[in-house]
């Protein structure tokens, strides 16, 4: 019997690697032989019992065939999550050396000057930059601090977009929660804190010196020849950046890439959020019910649709790369490798594609729920009508069901004689 179960854990693990067929001919044939030396064993049990002293006996108990079951959820198809987001070995490479770098989309929008002011007050990070990164230099959206109190060999730095989004280098869990909670009285329209920490990236990134070397040792470029390169690059998902106190420009394009794809992951969510809202209309058209929504309730969920595609395609760099890399080119190219590693081009395309089924969907319900609305009013004014006819009906038969009177007039008096 134990040789039995032994060829039936065999057999389940090779049927991995054969065809489904011949896995289940085979689980078939094991599975025979597998009963037969049950029979067996169970007709030499009285046997033994009868030659063996009397004892407490318990009730036997057979075993489930849980080869079965393992072997058909093997075979069956199992629906999984994609995952988007590329993980690496954070722990792994922190024992390398590597330092991490986290970003977050907490809110719609940040309070820079405010926030500034209010870290100058708390006296625990120093202002490095304020700028703007626009051409016109209308308004600063990006405010860059460093920590005053070293706690290690390697500086504590953090960017904060007035998008919504801050990213952190080298700070640990616990600075970087209150620095979150520290930032919530400076956010306009903020997002869930599941949400938030849901949506967050994390990268490794190291310092190297002038002449980069990579991690496998190869010398990426000379300091003489390609200056750029050798004071940071982008290599196998990691960050490679000097240790220059003027090398904030590579950091920032680090950190750019990264509050894009955190964005853009907010807003996935968010679409995914609307979908699962108007998920049981499609039903409700399917099955030809009423429409569970008013038109009212139909028009917020437009607005709210072309809001999203709005600041999507509009008001966010998805598209392209942001005018502030327009004569920096090798900051540029730093982005747009970044912004491949996390798909960002691709999962724009995927978002406006589901945008616009969505947009098909919403025009089809108001048209539907118009046309109820329309064919409503027409009743009511059919209603009515006929509700007038009906006043006029009872009018004309009240005025002639009243009989005729024959009123006399009396005769007008002979006018009086005229005097001569």
């Amino acid at each position: 019997m134990n040789f039995a179960r032994l060829r039936l854990g065999q057999m389940v693990l090779g049927g991995l690697r054969i065809p489904r067929q011949q896995t289940q001919t085979q689980w078939m044939m094991v599975r025979r032989r597998w009963l037969a030396s049950e029979a067996t064993s169970s007709a030499a049990a009285p046997a033994q019992a009868a030659s063996a002293p009397r004892t407490q006996t318990q009730p036997r108990v057979k075993p489930l065939p849980l080869a079965e079951e393992r072997l058909e959820s093997i075979l069956s198809p199992i629906r999984t999550r994609i995952i988007r987001k590329k993980r690496l070995a954070i722990d792994e490479l922190s024992a390398l050396g590597f330092l991490n770098t986290r970003g977050y989309t907490t809110a719609e929008e940040y309070n820079l000057e405010d926030l500034q002011i209010a870290l100058r007050e708390q006296n625990l990070y120093e202002t490095k930059r304020f700028f703007s990164t626009d051409n016109l230099d209308v308004e600063q959206n990006v405010l860059f601090v460093a920590a005053k109190y070293p706690t290690g060999q390697q500086p504590r730095e953090i960017f904060f977009f007035r998008e919504g989004s801050v990213v952190f280098w080298n700070c640990s869990d616990i600075e970087t929660n209150n620095v979150l909670s520290f930032l919530r009285a400076f956010e306009r329209e903020s997002y869930v804190s599941a949400l938030v920490h849901g949506e967050s990236e994390v990268m490794p990134y190291t310092y190297i010196p002038s002449t980069a070397v990579d991690v496998e040792g190869d010398l990426v470029a000379e300091s003489s020849d390609f200056n750029v390169t050798s004071r940071a690059f982008f290599q196998n998902g990691k960050f490679f950046v000097t240790a220059d106190t003027d090398s904030f420009l590579y950091k920032y394009t680090f950190s750019n890439a990264m509050a894009q794809s955190i964005k853009l992951g907010m807003w996935e969510a968010t679409l995914d959020r609307y979908i699962d809202s108007i998920e049981h209309l499609t039903e409700d058209l399917k099955r030809g019910r009423r429409l569970r929504i008013s038109r009212a309730a139909m028009l917020r969920k437009t607005g709210e649709l072309f809001a999203l595609r709005h600041v999507i395609n509009l008001s966010s760099d998805l598209l392209d790369a942001p005018d502030f890399y327009w004569d920096r080119e090798e900051l540029e190219a730093l982005y747009l490798q970044v912004c491949s590693y996390f798909s960002i081009s691709r999962r724009t395309k995927v978002m406006n594609e589901k945008i616009n089924h969505c947009v098909e969907l919403a025009e089809l319900v108001s048209h539907n729920l118009n046309d109820a609305h329309h064919i409503r009013l027409e009743w009511m004014i059919i209603i009515l009508i006929m509700v007038e006819v009906g006043f006029e009906v009872l009018h004309f038969v009240s005025d002639h069901s009243e009989p005729h009177k024959l009123e006399v007039l009396p005769l007008a008096a002979p006018a009086a004689s005229i005097p001569n």
